[in-house]
């Protein structure tokens, strides 16, 4: 007896479900990026209490912070499952050396260019489809993660306990992170989305690089 398959989803069903992931992942992005505050709310230093909670809040209190952290989780979808995943792993770990450096109080020149351009070059990298090799890709998340974690660092209450304070931007970076993942994931194959969604990044990178947010 021959199996039954099951109908295929006629082609404008399915170009109905890309534009329905498309959306919401459009809608939720301009949701995270409209619940931050400006940059300057999130670099003043004066934030609140000083444990787990207050470092978890400071990524996303952020735009710049969170446009960029987004973007990360954003590039990893277009590399392969193994190698997203180390991308991921990489912007903490460099952020944790960053914010070492800005507890610490050791100058680091031109942090908020750095943190405003993370956001436009990766924005920019997904745009164009830009698929470096991983290492060179990783270089990149790095170097800009250095500039993110010493912000947080350097804006750590002094009463705050450090290794609460840290763990909690570490957490609140990770899961910015899965946000973008998750919203590269539903539009991945939707090039429209996908491109629309970068360019709304690399827009608000330049915004905050030309001092227009």
């Amino acid at each position: 007896m021959s199996s039954i398959r099951s109908p295929e989803p006629a082609p404008h069903m399915q170009e109905n479900t890309f534009l329905i992931r498309s959306s919401m992942a459009l809608l939720a992005m301009a949701g995270i990026m409209l619940a931050s505050t400006s940059p300057a709310l999130a670099h003043t230093g004066h934030a609140a209490g000083g444990g787990f909670l207050t470092g978890f809040r400071h990524p996303l209190l952020g735009a710049d912070h969170v446009a960029a952290m987004v973007a990360v989780g954003f590039w990893s979808i277009c590399f392969g499952r193994a190698a997203g995943w180390a991308l991921l792993a990489v912007f903490p770990l460099a952020m944790i050396l960053g914010g070492v450096l800005g507890m610490a109080a050791i100058p680091l020149p031109g942090v908020e260019t750095g943190i405003a351009a993370s956001a436009l070059v990766i924005g920019l990298a997904v745009l164009f489809r830009t698929n470096p090799p991983l290492v060179f890709a990783a270089v990149i998340v790095a170097f800009f993660a250095i500039f993110h974690g010493y912000a947080h660092g350097a804006e750590m209450p002094g009463a705050a306990n450090p290794l609460a304070y840290a763990a909690g931007f570490v957490v609140g970076t990770i899961s910015l992170h899965l946000c973008g993942a998750g919203m590269g994931f539903l539009i991945r194959g939707s090039q429209l989305a996908t491109r629309t969604a970068a360019a709304a990044i690399a827009l608000t990178g330049m915004g905050f690089l030309t001092g227009m947010l």
